[in-house]
């Protein structure tokens, strides 16, 4: 039997440095702290904050005296004013990528662009970027025919941007009709790098023919997770979990070749846990098993380019 993983897979550098400095926050004696949403959309990091005493609260005002860990999504720039102005000590995990948009979108605007957000009105990312701007200077959609709504002859200027864990792939029909409509349309580069080789890496999994099938991991309220999972199942038979209870035996029925790949907040340990029952279900001897796994993921800059 055999396990591929894909060659990029699983906690980017920005979820990595947020699970980072949160778990520094409890070991140097933190207290009385919580997380505004999630800080990453994973399941069982949550619950691992929680029951280290940092627990999660959905809005600002519901965080009590303490600490407030800012997500790795970010937060629009006035909750950091609104923190304080509560007596709430600031743990900043925001992604350094997701600061470079709020700076190019606010450089947008400055030279008169009128602001595209491809993605969901609701996550939190999007919130950040959007929650402190006059709703007259841009527009948060995701579907053709939201687009073909808006009369874009009004804006002389168009700045198109990304919430960061999509695949640009799937808007580019948004994107270009924009573009169609308004000379001065243009898009930012704003899929983070690690969004785009695991979905590179995914699609390579898929590509695969010695394959039989992929287990995709990550939480249920991960976006970057889906898309993963939607790469896949185009090319190849595959299955979205996240973790060892999601995973069927009848799954892996005849099986000797299983792809393997997670969103960008699925710790290691879970994929491990994973791998293991895929072992345990199949009855193999694990010393048997060739596991294929690439190198670990090394942290890259951010580079924002419009096109």
């Amino acid at each position: 039997m055999k396990i591929i993983r894909a060659e990029k897979y699983g906690f980017c550098a920005g979820v990595r440095i947020a699970d980072k400095k949160v778990k520094k926050f409890v070991a140097e004696g933190g207290s009385d702290g919580q997380v505004l949403g999630q800080v990453v959309h994973n399941e069982r990091v949550v619950q691992e904050m929680e029951d280290m005493g940092v627990p999660t609260v959905e809005a600002l005002g519901d965080a009590r005296s303490g600490t407030i860990v800012f997500s790795a999504h970010g937060v629009p720039p006035s909750f950091h004013d609104r923190a304080r102005s509560q007596g709430l000590q600031i743990l900043d995990t925001t992604c350094p990528f997701v600061y470079d948009i709020h700076e190019e979108a606010d450089t947008a605007v400055e030279q008169g662009a009128h602001l595209v957000f491809i993605g969901a009105l609701d996550h939190r990312e999007v919130v950040g970027y959007t929650h402190d701007r006059d709703p007259a200077t841009y527009h948060v959609l995701s579907t053709l025919e939201a687009a073909e709504k808006v009369d874009w002859a009004l804006y002389e200027s168009v700045m198109i941007l990304y919430q960061t864990t999509l695949n640009a792939e799937d808007y580019n029909d948004v994107a270009s009709f924009i573009e169609s409509r308004c000379a001065g349309a243009r898009r930012a580069d704003t899929i983070c790098y690690a969004t785009k080789e695991n979905q590179d890496a995914a699609r390579a999994l898929g590509n695969n023919p010695e394959i039989d099938v992929i287990l995709v991991i990550g939480g249920k309220s991960s976006a970057n997770t889906r898309h993963l999972w939607e790469i896949c199942r185009e090319l190849k038979t595959s299955y979205l979990i996240q973790g060892v209870l999601d995973i069927l035996p009848e799954w892996l029925a005849g099986v000797s070749v299983v792809g393997v790949t997670a969103g960008a907040s699925t710790p290691d340990y879970v994929i491990d846990e994973v791998e293991n029952r895929i072992i345990e279900i199949c009855g193999v001897d694990p010393s048997t098993v060739e596991r294929i796994r690439p190198g670990e993921r090394k942290p890259a800059g951010h580079r924002l380019a419009a096109h």
